[in-house]
């Protein structure tokens, strides 16, 4: 009688499942070409085998789906031509090899600037995804202001650190004095490399008597909206904050603040807020209200100064 090789079979059936399962585990990572520029630099490597952009991006999101559909968790990452050659070069690699991009990607992906996917068309996942790097980028350079900023000359505290617990506590009395709504707020600090510009989308919940909750916003969002506001508060540069506030169906309100010496918030008055909303940025033309939208003066915020 032949010996049966039934056990063995069993144990190439539970292998083959048990890697199955070890693939289900492990994350992948799809880094694209956001425009037509970028995807023309790559097809100057032999090893990129794409003519088109428009089918390129088919193709990928053909690769995201399919990546989904096996229930792997993906995180989709920008792929920047530039910064790969610049990599290439520092580490010594062939940048016309699919191994090299491989690296890189999962280089960039380490480093943050990425979103995840959730079975979103690709022509909604780019605009998401150039956001998130855009928030990163953001995010490193105000943390680089702070951590340049040095300690204090006369108590020898570190002015970074103290300008984030600043910001912080600037952000919490704003939304508190703001009450219940939708806030949209957008910060800009002037900086001798350029403008830094965040924004945050905080809900603030009605409680039952009407009295406002606690804010509700995203991490991340949030994290980012303070280190640039704190960036502003450390530097000294000239830095404001416009909110715009929607709630119950009324016209959205739009408000304003400048960041004075002391690194507090001083109120726009409301002409202020005309003056910044309807005037052109290139010519100094004056441009029409936005309709539905009334323009009001901010409201002050009680230092911590004057309560202590």
């Amino acid at each position: 009688m032949a010996p049966s090789d039934n056990g063995g079979r069993r144990h190439h059936r539970r292998g083959h499942g048990t890697r199955r399962a070890l693939r289900r585990e492990a994350p992948s990572t799809v880094a694209l070409l956001a425009d037509e520029a970028d995807f023309a630099a790559m097809r100057r490597y032999t090893s990129f085998g794409f003519d088109d952009h428009r089918s390129y991006l088919r193709q990928a999101e053909g690769l995201l789906q399919d990546l989904a559909a096996r229930e792997l968790h993906t995180t989709v990452a920008l792929f920047d031509p530039a910064e790969y050659a610049e990599y290439c070069a520092d580490a010594g690699l062939d940048p016309d090899s699919p191994g090299s991009r491989t690296r890189y990607v999962a280089e960039v992906a380490a480093a943050g600037g990425t979103v995840p996917y959730t079975g979103q068309p690709v022509r909604d996942l780019l605009p998401e995804l150039l956001r998130a790097v855009t928030r990163r980028a953001t995010a490193d350079t105000a943390t680089g202001l702070l951590l340049r900023a040095g300690d204090c000359p006369d108590c020898g505290e570190d002015l970074g650190e103290a300008a984030l617990r600043r910001a912080g506590l600037l952000l919490t009395r704003l939304l508190e004095a703001a009450g219940p709504g939708d806030h949209h707020l957008v910060c800009s600090v002037a900086t001798r490399r350029g403008s830094l510009t965040a924004a945050l989308s905080a809900t603030v919940p009605a409680g039952a008597d009407g009295s406002a909750g606690p804010p509700l916003a995203g991490e991340e969002e949030a994290l980012v909206f303070g280190t640039v506001l704190a960036a502003g508060i450390a530097t000294g540069g000239p830095a404001g904050l416009v909110m715009r506030t929607g709630a119950d169906g009324r016209p959205d309100t739009l408000r304003g603040w400048a960041l004075d010496d002391d690194g507090w918030l001083r109120p726009l008055s409301e002409a202020e807020v005309f003056a910044a909303y309807c005037t052109d940025v290139f010519t100094g033309e004056p441009v029409p209200p936005e309709h539905g939208v009334e323009y009001r003066g901010g409201f002050p915020l009680p230092r911590p100064e004057q309560e202590e």
